[in-house]
C-alpha cells in the first residue's frame, strides 16, 4: 500500500521510529518533494486515522517497523492517499492484500450482505474473518458504525 510506504520513507531515511511533526513534514515535502507542506500534514492526519502513526507532544511515532517496508527506487506516492478510506475500503484492501482477487471478494461480500442482512462493512469483516484474515481494527470501526 502506498500510504504505508509514504509513511515509512521518512522514518527509514532518518533511521528512527519517532520524529517531530515538522521533521516528518519536511522529509515528505522538501527532502523528497512528494507533497506540499499542507499535503504532508494531511498525509499525517490520514496516517493517524489509519493507525500507521501516533501523535503526541509534537512528535510522530510510527506504529509498525518501517524497515520492513520497501521503498522502491523512483517511488512517488499518488495524491489519492491523502483521502481517508471508508471502513469497507479498508477491509477490502486487507482482503486483497491477503491474496484474494478483488472481484471475487466483492462478489462474496455482496452475497454475504444480502444473506445476513447487514451493512457492507459488516459483511466485509465477516468475509475476511472466514478467510482467516485479521481485520481487528476494521471490525471495531465497522461495529462503531452500526
Amino acid at each position: 500500500m502506498s500510504l504505508r510506504t509514504a509513511v515509512a520513507a521518512p522514518f527509514r531515511q532518518q533511521g528512527k521510529e519517532r520524529m517531530g511533526t515538522s521533521e516528518f513534514v519536511v522529509a515528505l515535502s522538501l527532502d523528497r518533494d512528494w507533497f506540499s507542506p499542507d499535503q504532508a500534514k494531511r498525509l499525517l492526519d490520514v496516517a493517524a486515522s489509519e493507525g500507521f502513526v501516533e501523535r503526541a507532544d509534537g512528535d510522530v511515532t510510527v506504529t509498525f517497523d518501517p524497515d520492513e517496508v520497501a521503498v522502491p527506487d523512483g517511488f512517488v506516492p499518488d495524491e489519492s492517499i491523502l483521502q481517508e478510506r471508508s471502513t469497507f475500503e479498508r477491509a477490502l484492501d486487507a482482503i486483497v492484500d491477503a491474496g484474494v482477487q478483488k472481484q471475487e471478494a466483492v462478489a462474496a461480500i455482496n452475497s454475504l450482505q444480502a444473506d445476513l442482512g447487514v451493512t457492507v462493512e459488516a459483511a466485509a469483516v465477516v468475509y475476511a474473518r472466514r478467510q482467516g484474515i485479521d481485520v481487528g481494527e476494521v471490525a471495531e470501526r465497522a461495529l462503531g458504525e452500526l
